[in-house]
């Protein structure tokens, strides 16, 4: 088994369920008495947040370069960033460290075209629904259309995440919202809906949507064990 190295703490709410899912999947390929060999470098959100939502993606993508050569310097052999808006500079990452970085775009894709489906919907923050690394990775990379709630529903579903869910607060009145908003975008051609946030999977599940929900914490952190596994 190689060790995995997990940038997390974006939130930490998300972070503890990588670390659950991760080792219950060890557990269940090796036997009960087997955990996974990993190495975690937890950030204070509080710092990230701020320069997210100053779009200082210059000094966050410097933040998580030291971070990554960090991790394999402790010996990880695969790197996971437990966040999909960090995922804009993902490949810069990738291309300062000599160890692999598992793309939670690519996982989420595959799980996706599995299941024969061409357009999804995608639910995050406002800046991985607005900027393009994702939308254009899962087109240009693996042909797939991606559409995103209008301006008013992105704002509602970025102030869930960040007022709520970041903090661990599940409330049925924004469940009931972000249901709402999954249905629009069924109703405008989604076939499947991104959980294209690693907190979203604590307010909305299966049994809340009439569409296949793809969990993105769920995928990456599955697919992280069959790599250093390999």
């Amino acid at each position: 088994m190689k060790t995995l190295g997990l940038i997390g703490g974006m939130s930490w709410e998300s972070t503890s369920e990588y670390y659950r899912i991760i080792n219950q999947t060890v557990k269940e390929k090796l036997g009960p008495t087997h955990s996974c060999r990993s190495v975690i470098y937890s950030v204070d959100f509080a710092e990230i947040s701020r320069m997210q939502h100053q779009r200082d993606w210059e000094g966050l993508t410097a933040e998580m370069v030291e971070i990554a050569r960090r991790l394999e310097k402790a010996g990880a052999g695969l790197i996971i960033i437990c966040s999909n808006t960090m995922h804009i500079m993902a490949d810069v990452v990738a291309d300062k460290i000599e160890v692999p970085l598992l793309h939670i775009v690519d996982v989420t894709a595959e799980a996706i075209k599995e299941q024969g489906l061409k357009t999804a919907g995608l639910l995050g923050t406002s800046f991985t629904m607005e900027e393009g690394f994702y939308k254009e990775r899962l087109r240009d990379k693996h042909n797939l259309t991606t559409l995103t709630p209008s301006a008013p529903e992105r704002e509602t579903v970025h102030r869930i995440i960040y007022e709520e869910l970041i903090s661990g607060q599940i409330k049925e009145p924004s469940r009931q919202k972000f249901q709402e908003i999954i249905q629009n975008l069924k109703e405008r051609g989604a076939e499947g809906i991104i959980l294209g946030c690693t907190e979203i999977p604590l307010l909305i599940r299966a049994e809340h949507s009439n569409l296949p929900l793809f969990d993105t914490t769920l995928l990456h952190a599955r697919r992280a064990v069959e790599e250093i596994l390999k």
